[in-house]
């Protein structure tokens, strides 16, 4: 699998690896990852996404279809609008996370690592008597990412092999949406695009790098990027019990005035009635150890994090050394931890294991929710619009 995409044989690319050991098959880096993340930000790199997944829709009933299982609206989607949309349990838990464009025959839905198989079970299982044909595409294409703003998209479709071009819309709010985050974001001017290119092609991607046309970078940078504008994302923030209101997903990938789906009545009362249970934080963390937190390592109220009865507060999903605010993470917390609380991480799950000070850079409020009373910067925050059909 490593030796299958192309980027992995650039100069000075190191695989990435996934909890448990195990070779994602793309690279993490190639020697410089905070060089990388700059290029990346500025348009002037490619990242490979081959590892993730590709699923096509055909059939005339197929966005009236995804409409109804999923949260957003998607009826009457005009070809090459780039969507997101979710797939969530009859409780409202997220299941999948899903990047959709529809190029007028098909829709091309975008997953993370390992959600193809399942999601295209799902589907199959759903179809009844509609009209659509649904098809786990990830053995024959695969996916880039790249920034606007420099050589890597140019260059990219200089190309011609694209079948499909995904921009991510969480720069702004979708129409139907809402935002829990307050003031300013940091995704106001996000541009990340993904493109679909049958896997034959990725050798031609690969050679743009080595020509010089654009430079390359990995997941570290990638990872980084996203987490310094707060960009969820499916592997990374979402668990078992993770609903969208706590990951402030609700600004691109529900709309709220759509008609039924599957949970959606957990959407409406927790936007409506509720609060999430749990928020999400970026944590801005203490550099002098230089090590950063691991995937679920575990938050504690500042000075409680020593001895095996400590209770955590949270944990970390993901965390980056991003090459302008250095160690960062993304951190669920329990509501109930007060926005200004001072906060550490555990490094290691031995519960003397050293502890990293942490302090909060609030994503969801501890307030969000109850529609009346949420903070009128939810809704009116003045980021761009981003319009879609209703």
């Amino acid at each position: 699998m490593s030796a299958s995409d192309p980027f992995l044989r650039l100069d000075g690319a190191v695989e990435s690896i996934a909890v448990g050991s195990e070779g994602l098959g793309v690279p993490s880096h190639f020697g410089s990852p905070l060089v990388e993340q700059r290029a990346l930000e500025a348009g002037d790199a490619i990242a490979s996404l081959s590892h993730r997944g590709v699923v096509t829709v055909a059939g005339e009933d197929r966005l009236s279809w995804l409409h109804s299982m999923t949260s957003q609206s998607l009826t009457g989607l005009a070809p090459g609008v780039s969507v997101e949309t979710l797939l969530l349990d009859p409780n409202g838990r997220i299941e999948r996370a899903i990047r959709l464009v529809d190029d007028g025959e098909r829709s091309w839905l975008l997953v993370d690592e390992g959600d193809a198989a399942p999601l295209t079970e799902f589907l199959q299982r759903m179809r009844f008597a509609m009209r659509v044909e649904v098809e786990d595409a990830s053995d024959r294409f695969a996916v880039v990412l790249a920034f606007d703003g420099g050589s890597a998209l140019p260059a990219l479709r200089s190309l011609g092999a694209a079948v499909a071009e995904w921009r991510d819309p969480w720069a702004g709010i979708v129409s139907g949406g809402v935002q829990y985050a307050r003031g300013e974001h940091p995704a106001a001017g996000w541009s990340a695009t993904q493109l679909v290119l049958p896997r034959e092609r990725l050798a031609d991607a690969a050679a743009l790098v080595r020509s010089g046309a654009t430079g390359a970078a990995g997941l570290t940078a990638v990872d980084a990027l996203e987490v310094r504008a707060w960009r969820p994302s499916r592997h990374g923030e979402v668990d078992e019990r993770a609903i969208p209101h706590e990951l402030d997903w609700m600004r691109t990938a529900v709309h709220l005035n759509k008609g039924c789906y599957r949970g959606q009545e957990t959407i409406a009362k927790v936007h409506n009635l509720g609060h999430p249970p749990r928020r999400l934080v970026l944590l801005h963390l203490d550099g002098s150890g230089g090590e950063l937190p691991g995937s679920g390592a575990l938050v504690f109220r500042r000075g409680e994090s020593a001895g095996a009865d400590a209770r955590p507060v949270g944990r970390v999903t993901r965390s980056a050394l991003h090459h302008e605010w250095g160690g960062i993470a993304l951190a669920l917390l329990k509501r109930s931890v007060p926005e200004d609380a001072e906060l550490e991480v555990r490094l290691g799950e031995d519960p003397a294991s050293e502890a990293v000070a942490a302090s909060q850079e609030v994503i969801v409020p501890a307030d969000a929710g109850v529609f009346a009373t949420c903070p009128p910067e939810a809704s009116l925050t003045p980021v761009p619009l981003v319009t879609m059909p209703s």
